[in-house]
């Protein structure tokens, strides 16, 4: 190799973005969608050529080391690391993953609120007043929806110039998933599908459950059951059920859950909210028909190529459910998220909003 291209080469690798993700602790152990989203983001950011490291709490930190800090999730579990960060003066992007039923003027409101009573009772937080400092101690906020967005910026007041929407993503993977897999080893296809966790009321489990018990036709859920009174009313319901299969949950990167994907007809989610529901992305892809709350920006990603349920009303969920079952497959959904959701794209996009954040 001549002397030009070692400089070459040298400018290059100099050149290259270093960016450090962290998060709330407690991500590895909940999974779920965040750490999905951290994850892809993460090796698609790669592939674009960007050097990520994950923050780790028992090495020292280096700030000189990285262009910019990256925090998932602006929460009390990442409150402190985002303060540190902050007064270490290096630049900081969120990714608040933050959704209120309530307006942006009650979210307003209730900011006002915790500013006062911060200042009387020192100690005392809000989660929004937490939500909003992480934000404004950041340089870009990247909301995955228009919805959430809105509330950053009306309800948290976050000037709109700092806020870019990135998207959550999904694996194109899921576009070619073998049903024969999931059909061999469990027996049945064609089936209304869950994937989640078992044990948080917001995903609206029980009333799924309850829902499906008066629907003739074959339904699997799969997820984590937790340890908890809502978990174990969930699990009572599923036995009164002969055609409901509930399976513990399937590792995310395994074949067979891109089988289930695929044997799956439909795939039902009456979330309280979703941001927008990665599971109903993955599913969507495969070419399953989607059942869906319409709460927490889930009409940005899929549109009019969804069916949208009240997640309050087991009546509605029904409703919903047997509608979908009556419509035909088609290509339109997966078509769409293929171009507009693939993990590559959003990764992209994440890269785009870094570059304008730095000199």
């Amino acid at each position: 190799m001549g002397a030009a291209d070692t400089l070459r080469r040298h400018v290059v690798e100099k050149k290259k973005m270093k960016i450090c993700f962290a998060t709330y602790p407690s991500v590895m152990i909940l999974k779920g969608g965040p750490r999905t989203q951290i994850f892809q983001t993460k090796a698609a950011l790669e592939e674009h050529g960007v050097q990520v490291t994950m923050f780790n709490s028992w090495e020292d930190f280096h700030p000189e080391s990285f262009d910019l800090v990256h925090v998932f999730g602006a929460n009390i579990g990442s409150y402190h690391f985002a303060r540190e960060f902050h007064k270490l003066g290096i630049p900081m992007a969120v990714s608040p993953i933050f959704f209120s039923r309530h307006s942006p003027l009650f979210v307003r409101a209730a900011k006002s609120v915790d500013g006062i009573i911060r200042a009387i009772a020192r100690g005392v937080w809000t989660d929004y007043g937490l939500v909003a400092e992480i934000c404004r101690w950041s340089s870009a906020v990247l909301p995955n929806t228009g919805h959430e967005a809105d509330l950053v910026h009306r309800g948290l007041g976050i000037p709109p110039e700092k806020i870019t929407v990135i998207p959550n993503g999904v694996e194109k993977r899921f576009r070619n998933g073998d049903p024969s897999l999931f059909v061999s080893t469990y027996g049945i296809s064609n089936f209304i599908l869950n994937v989640g966790h078992i044990g948080p009321v917001r995903k609206n489990v029980l009333r799924l459950i309850n829902a499906l018990e008066r629907i003739r036709h074959p339904a699997v859920i799969i997820g984590r059951v937790e340890d908890n009174d809502y978990a174990r009313k969930c699990a009572e319901a599923a036995k009164r059920n002969e055609r409901l299969l509930m399976l513990d949950s399937i590792a995310h990167d395994s074949e067979m859950l891109a089988s289930a994907y695929a044997a799956a007809d439909l795939f039902a989610l009456p979330s309280t909210f979703e941001t927008p529901g990665i599971a109903a992305l993955e599913a969507g892809l495969a070419g399953a028909k989607i059942v869906i709350t319409p709460n927490g920006g889930t009409k940005e990603y899929f549109g009019s190529y969804a069916e949208y349920v009240e997640p309050s009303s087991e009546e509605l969920i029904h409703h919903g459910i047997v509608t979908a079952l009556n419509k035909p497959k088609n290509s339109e959904l997966r078509d769409h998220i293929a171009k507009e959701f693939l993990w590559e794209s959003v990764g992209k996009k994440t890269k785009d909003a870094y570059e304008r954040m730095l000199p």
